[in-house]
């Protein structure tokens, strides 16, 4: 995502940290080492967590409560984690670097991460593909339009408590960097975006404060607690370091798998 499709500014302010105790983040890390191998082969083997969310339910009243009541989980909270763009749309890029791709490995990680700490967690796109493509819910020449409806969609047919779109941003002056998270003009969506804001810019050494989102269509239409996760500019020599390699793009979703953990226990 370009950082000019945004009406508002990246302002970099200071923000308040939220620090876990050693002992407890490598408690959490561990637990996350041990689970993680039985969800990666629930990704790999394609998990109807995963894929079959993927599609809209042509029947929900025609779900079995037993079904339902596994989805939901003990506490009821669904994280839907949105892997900006795929296929067709590229999204924003860098060379030969693309977005979607970028975008896919860190949702693909995090995915992993809040299973293995017990959320019940979907991943809307498991591949390079356009979820426009699956789109049953809008009927409409725009694919942009279709895209769009078909994340918001199925946000709302899960449904879905929290929703987090990652994205990567860009700008024209390659010193321009850092991460950023956009959130709605509401309470938890604000709470949400601070928690995961923290957490990165602990991770990138900046003391930046998450943007009202207005303009974007996500934060606007999903009536769940939603933010979009800029996870740092592709234009910036910097940023890449992290964006491209599989230690950054496990250190990213890591920091935001803490802020969203840090944020439920808040609410």
């Amino acid at each position: 995502m370009r950082q000019s499709e945004a009406l508002e500014p990246h302002t970099a302010t200071h923000s308040h940290h939220s620090k876990e105790q050693p002992v407890l983040r490598s408690g959490r890390r561990l637990k996350r080492i041990i689970a993680a191998a039985s969800v990666l082969l629930m990704l790999t083997a394609g998990d109807t967590a995963v894929i079959h969310a993927a599609a809209p339910r042509t029947n929900p009243q025609a779900e079995q409560p037993g079904q339902r009541q596994h989805m939901l989980g003990h506490d009821q909270r669904i994280i839907l984690i949105d892997a900006g763009h795929g296929g067709i749309d590229g999204g924003t890029s860098y060379g030969s670097i693309l977005e979607k791709d970028i975008t896919l490995a860190i949702s693909r990680r995090l995915f992993l991460l809040l299973r293995a700490d017990g959320f019940d967690t979907i991943l809307n796109r498991t591949g390079d593909y356009a979820p426009s493509d699956e789109n049953l819910w809008l009927r409409n020449r725009s694919r942009h339009l279709r895209d769009l409806a078909q994340r918001k969609e199925l946000a709302e047919t899960l449904p879905a408590n929290v929703v987090v779109s990652i994205h990567i941003n860009w700008a024209k002056s390659p010193s321009k960097h850092g991460p950023l998270v956009l959130y709605r003009q509401e309470g938890r969506s604000f709470l949400l975006a601070r928690t995961i804001q923290d957490q990165l810019n602990q991770l990138y050494g900046m003391k930046n404060d998450p943007v009202r989102g207005k303009p974007f269509y996500l934060l606007n239409k999903i009536t769940a607690t939603t933010v979009i996760v800029e996870a740092g500019f592709v234009s910036s020599p910097a940023d890449r370091e992290k964006l491209c390699t599989p230690k950054g793009q496990e250190e990213i979703a890591e920091a935001i798998a803490n802020g969203i953990a840090a944020y439920l226990m808040e609410v």
